[in-house]
């Protein structure tokens, strides 16, 4: 099976507790049809990249990726760009105040929101959408995470996490999620406990205190003894065994490992070769 087109960010859910993956591919602007990747581990694995690059947003060809795969133009004007995605306190879309784009802005950031604790390379805090669990967890290669609170809007889940990370990291260790972590090395329902303590009362009516803790498995044969990253501009071939996939990278058994999420846009073939 050979497949080619642009990279997007690979799509994720889950089945019980197993993680599935869908690989997503567009041609320039186009998509393409998913393909499970769940089945191509074990399996050597040809890729190519072809020297091209197309922006995400306006299919423009471009050298070097801003954000997500956007050319420097689309990344200064998009939405999903906007600085309340990675600072989700500064939202004021529930004012009627947008920051960048007031109809994106309404869609995604004036709906519901979860401050969550998840396991990754260590206990992490964070914010996303209701709508994003769980692949948001499984995007951040999480063995386990749990919802904390609801809120009816993304800026005061960012005000709520901004008190969190007095106390918790807000960012995952890339090379420690790649390494085998064991889920029974932390109680996050104990954590639970702690962060309605540390918030207090001011905000008991956002609290979700019956949520299970979400259990996530990845489809791993082997993880890496010594990470290397894969960069397409350094090194456009690969032909390797894929041995797991965790978070938005692929894990191959010469030790390298490739963030699809960060080659949004590049144009590559790829091609199951048994």
């Amino acid at each position: 099976m050979k497949l080619t087109g642009n990279l997007r960010k690979m799509g994720s859910s889950l089945d019980g507790a197993r993680a599935l993956y869908q690989l997503r591919m567009s041609d320039v602007l186009d998509s393409l049809p998913e393909v499970e990747l769940n089945t191509w581990v074990g399996h050597t694995v040809r890729m190519q990249w072809e020297g091209k690059i197309h922006c995400v947003e306006t299919g423009k060809s471009i050298k070097k990726t801003y954000g997500e795969g956007m050319s420097f133009d689309a990344w200064r004007v998009s939405p999903r760009a906007v600085e309340s995605i990675i600072r989700p306190e500064l939202s004021r879309i529930h004012e009627g105040i947008a920051l960048r784009d007031m109809e994106w802005e309404m869609e995604h950031h004036n709906k519901p929101h979860y401050v969550y604790l998840s396991h990754t390379s260590g206990v992490k805090v964070g914010v996303t959408r209701t709508s994003n669990v769980p692949s948001r967890w499984i995007d951040q290669g999480a063995v386990q995470a749990v919802a904390i609170a609801e809120t009816p809007y993304r800026q005061l889940a960012g005000e709520m996490e901004v008190a969190l990370k007095e106390h918790f990291n807000d960012r995952t260790q890339w090379q420690a999620m790649l390494k085998r972590v064991d889920p029974s090395s932390v109680d996050l329902e104990a954590l639970r406990e702690e962060v309605f303590d540390l918030l207090g009362a001011d905000y008991d009516d956002f609290y979700r205190y019956d949520d299970g803790v979400t259990a996530i498995a990845y489809p791993v044969l082997q993880y890496p003894a010594k990470i290397s990253s894969l960069k397409l501009e350094k090194m456009p071939e690969l032909e390797s065994q894929l041995v797991g996939i965790k978070g938005q990278y692929l894990l191959f058994g010469n030790g390298m490992v490739f963030n699809v999420r960060s080659h949004a846009g590049y144009r590559v073939s790829l091609e199951r070769l048994d």
